[in-house]
């Protein structure tokens, strides 16, 4: 059994699945199995000249690799739940399918879970395409200078606009600006931490996973916020500068952004009742 379990849900992107799977090969830590869910009808992006490269070396550095088609659709939270399902490992790495990981990722984020003994730690996506636009009043974070706490942020507080820190690349500016390197990462407070997050796998499925899949229509968001509200607010949780991890900025495969998972469903009973 590994380490880590890499969880990785795509849709119709076989190009940016590609990539992604690409910066996973060089990666420092490498006791890690790989388990990808498909909820693609009309086509298998997974058998695309371009994946099956990547993952014939993956599969020659000694990966594990596991490819499920999970149909039909039932929205994200419940392919999320499905993957979590997948997992043997003690930690479980959810990444989606539009990213790009420095080699230290993954040794980065692994150390830090285990460092803190929390419930889930993220590297939050950086969009390069705006390193020219410097935003000084969306830099305000909170680091983590004594040992991660559980923590509740609830919407309408002064907590929960931690998240514009996650927007276009303010990340990057703030650890340029503070210097922030790998030889010496920060781990920061958080509201939550978008589509680069490692938890432990046995916190996440106490508090009850994605299960709440079914008291959703199938389109919705906001899944992974609800996920990391829950987890944060019992075993505590923080996000890792620098981050290392760059977005494509492809379109969203999720057109129908209505409905939040945080905003329908009453998260604080659930985890308190």
């Amino acid at each position: 059994m590994s380490t880590i379990d890499i969880l990785l849900p795509t849709y119709r992107r076989p190009a940016a699945l590609a990539v992604t799977l690409t910066s996973l090969i060089a990666q420092t830590y490498r006791d890690f199995r790989i388990v990808i869910s498909d909820q693609t009808e009309d086509s298998n992006p997974t058998a695309t000249g371009e994946v099956q490269a990547v993952l014939r070396v993956l599969r020659a550095h000694g990966h594990t690799v596991e490819i499920h088609k999970h149909l039909p659709r039932r929205g994200i939270a419940e392919q999320r739940q499905f993957l979590l399902e997948q997992a043997n490992a003690p930690y479980s790495l959810f990444i989606d399918d539009d990213l790009i990981l420095e080699p230290d990722v993954v040794e980065k984020m692994l150390v830090a879970i285990q460092e803190e003994r929390c419930g889930f730690v993220g590297c939050a996506f950086i969009g390069l395409s705006h390193i020219d636009r410097v935003h000084p009043d969306k830099h305000n974070i909170e680091f983590w200078d004594s040992p991660v706490q559980p923590e509740v942020v609830r919407h309408h507080t002064p907590q929960w606009e931690r998240w514009r820190l996650h927007n276009g690349a303010n990340i990057y500016h703030i650890q340029q600006k503070l210097g922030i390197t790998s030889a010496n990462p920060r781990k920061y407070r958080v509201t939550w931490v978008p589509a680069c997050v490692m938890y432990d796998t046995a916190k996440l499925r106490e508090l009850g996973g994605f299960n709440f899949w079914r008291e959703l229509p199938p389109e919705h968001c906001g899944e992974d916020v609800l996920a990391q509200l829950r987890v944060m607010a019992v075993y505590g949780g923080c996000g890792i500068l620098p981050s290392g991890v760059y977005h494509q900025e492809l379109p969203t495969t999720i057109s129908d952004r209505l409905i939040a998972a945080d905003n329908v469903l009453n998260w604080g009973d659930i985890v308190f009742s």
